[in-house]
């Protein structure tokens, strides 16, 4: 035999407990329908709904940092959701097209007055799906750099080497090249070597590599290289480009200021110079030497 459809249930219920309630029946009937609705759309979101999004948040790779937001609004979205179906199923119907406008109106209003923060939310979504940085990421943007302390939906905050934190807003990092040097596993660096034009070209080149295979900080592949890429004004200009391993900003300022400082001392000791800027001075006539002042 096929079950009662759920509006008779309801009118069996309802015709139950007349005798008790009164006129009050068809309130009690409403609310309990309300409720029941909303616990069963909890009771799906439970045991349906966020183990499937927990999978997809598995397969994407998401940090913690990340997962918590989005858990929310999820949350949050499933809720209002389920209240709109509960008003629906409770026979609440004219109420929810009342609310509906009002909360149409109100979300246009908000829009408007809100559209910074929105703007930085939608952004913030972004961040943590696309992944361009992680908490704990070195980045540099518009001229800023620093390590990511935090990162929410509408601001990521960013300690500079410096000790300052700055608050950045989401979009600010979205809308704009962002460089994270730490992102891969390698990063190559590049330093200019001035030498004197008169100095040995391949003798430099020289120093400069073997420098490079003595320190433990480079990598031995890719193996160091140097460029001529210069001839400047006092100076040839020999480029070094290195690679070191796992990245950070430690690694990079003492990789290279050690780096550097050794190739100077084996230039001095080679006699090899880094010269300074020099200018030449030259007339288009010879000079004369201007006679007395209030001479004849």
């Amino acid at each position: 035999m096929a079950a009662a459809p759920p509006a008779r249930a309801v009118v069996a219920v309802g015709g139950a407990l007349d005798p008790y309630l009164g006129p009050f029946t068809g309130t009690v009937v409403d609310a309990g329908t309300f409720l029941t609705v909303l616990a069963a759309v909890y009771v799906v979101f439970k045991i349906a709904i966020a183990p499937l999004f927990e999978r997809v948040f598995n397969r994407r790779g998401l940090d913690d940092h990340a997962r918590k937001p989005l858990q929310k609004l999820l949350t949050f979205v499933v809720f209002f959701a389920g209240v709109t179906v509960a008003f629906g199923a409770a026979g609440y119907g004219d109420f929810l097209q009342s609310l509906a406008t009002i909360g149409a109106a109100a979300t246009l209003a908000i829009g408007f007055a809100l559209q910074d923060v929105l703007k930085n939310f939608v952004a913030g979504v972004f961040i943590f799906t696309d992944k361009p940085f992680r908490i704990g990421d070195w980045i540099e943007w518009q001229g800023n750099s620093g390590v990511v302390e935090d990162i929410s939906l509408r601001v990521t905050r960013v300690r500079t080497f410096d000790n300052e934190l700055l608050t950045v807003p989401n979009n600010v990092l979205t809308g704009d090249v962002i460089k994270n040097p730490v992102a891969k596993k390698t990063l190559r660096l590049k330093f200019v070597f001035g030498i004197d034009y008169e100095d040995d070209i391949d003798k430099a080149t020289e120093i400069i590599v073997e420098e490079a295979e003595r320190s433990e900080a480079i990598l031995d592949d890719p193996a160091p290289s140097v460029r001529l890429t210069e001839l400047a004004d006092s100076y040839v200009g020999l480029q070094s480009r290195i690679w070191i391993d796992d990245p950070s900003r430690a690694d990079f300022v003492k990789t290279r200021a050690d780096y550097v400082k050794a190739v100077k001392e084996r230039f001095d000791e080679e006699d090899i110079s880094i010269p300074f800027p020099q200018r030449t001075v030259s007339g288009r006539n010879s000079w004369e030497e201007p006679s007395a002042f209030g001479g004849d």
